[in-house]
């Protein structure tokens, strides 16, 4: 049997749930508690916040403060800003990161892979060469090679750098 310890969860499963929020509508709602919800940057429509259970390290998400589940149901300059949040968050990235590449975009609904379906986001994250390693291929398993915290201090910086 294998065991992962991820004792960091627990704060999360012990944590009071706000019921009736999606965790976007949550984290961005919540003016002055930005570190404790990953909330990176703030913008007028839209806002970067980190992902609290990443595919790799780095990897953020760009959500409208609309609770929208498509591209569609938001306003063009909510689109245009998300958009030019992505490209700050490449460039961010890319800086703290050094990646081989970069996978941003969006998933719009279940069958297409969101596992927030009601609120749309955009993902960005660092690659490198290696993600597909052994402990993925073949222990189904990924390795976060830093804390959240670590992450968060290292991506706002360089957010409030631009």
């Amino acid at each position: 049997m294998e065991h992962l310890w991820t004792p960091w969860r627990s704060t999360y499963m012990k944590s009071k749930k706000d019921v009736g929020l999606c965790v976007f509508c949550r984290a961005g709602s919540a003016h002055g508690n930005d570190e404790e919800n990953l909330v990176i940057l703030r913008a007028n429509f839209s806002f970067i916040m980190l992902n609290r259970y990443p595919y790799t390290t780095g990897h953020l998400m760009i959500a409208p403060f609309q609770h929208a589940a498509r591209l569609q149901e938001i306003a063009e300059e909510t689109a245009l800003e998300m958009m030019h949040l992505a490209r700050r968050a490449e460039a961010v990235i890319q800086q703290a990161y050094n990646p081989d590449g970069l996978n941003i975009g969006l998933n719009l609904g279940e069958a297409a892979g969101a596992g927030i379906e009601q609120h749309l986001h955009l993902h960005a994250l660092p690659r490198w060469k290696g993600d597909a390693n052994f402990m993925t291929s073949i222990g189904q398993t990924r390795i976060i090679p830093e804390l959240l915290v670590d992450t968060y201090t290292k991506l706002k910086t360089g957010f409030s750098a631009l």
